[in-house]
């Protein structure tokens, strides 16, 4: 089970979107070189006022190119690092993946699987109404949160648009996503 790197994004200040770079580094136990949510504590600000002691389960957010494909249809145009993203994926279903999934991205980095995105009021500061494109119900009217996936880097390495992601499911009983 695989997929592909479609774009990589990061960007040293705090802004809602993150420009594409034509590669990106992952740091073991930080996040992407350079980016302002890289460290060992949390840096997502709402996150830092409550307690900024708080383990760094964010240190690389990913989203799928599909949602994007998806939203157009709804007629939004995002691109990715748009929505904050640091990898863009295609081919690989990431809000169905258990919490502890590895991912390997390129030759070197490896991510482990933290927990979903919790989209915020952002995204509608970004484009009106696509929240309510990015978090929906499901048929048995439970909240489903489709802002990406959140990691940590287990290995480092340089990631490109273009490479390979390899998905590694963990042993034992799947653990869903949550917010983290």
């Amino acid at each position: 089970m695989g997929g592909a790197v479609s774009a990589v994004s990061s960007n040293r200040v705090y802004s809602f979107t993150k420009p594409n770079r034509e590669s990106i580094t992952l740091l073991e136990g930080l996040g992407v070189e350079g980016d302002v949510h890289a460290g060992v504590t949390v840096k997502h600000r709402s996150r830092v006022a409550r307690d900024p002691s708080q383990p760094n389960l964010r240190q690389v957010h990913l989203i799928h190119q599909e949602l994007f494909e998806e939203v157009r249809g709804a007629g939004f145009e995002v691109v990715a690092g748009a929505l904050g993203e640091n990898v863009t994926t295609r081919g690989i279903d990431l809000l169905g993946l258990p919490r502890g999934t590895l991912l390997r991205l390129g030759d070197e980095a490896v991510v482990e699987v933290t927990g979903l995105r919790n989209p915020c009021l952002q995204i509608d500061g970004f484009q009106q109404g696509l929240l309510k494109e990015v978090v929906r119900r499901d048929a048995e009217g439970g909240v489903r949160l489709k802002a990406g996936i959140m990691s940590v880097v287990l290995r480092g390495g340089v990631v490109r648009p273009g490479d390979p992601v390899a998905v590694e499911l963990p042993d034992g009983p799947h653990v869903p996503l949550e917010i983290v």
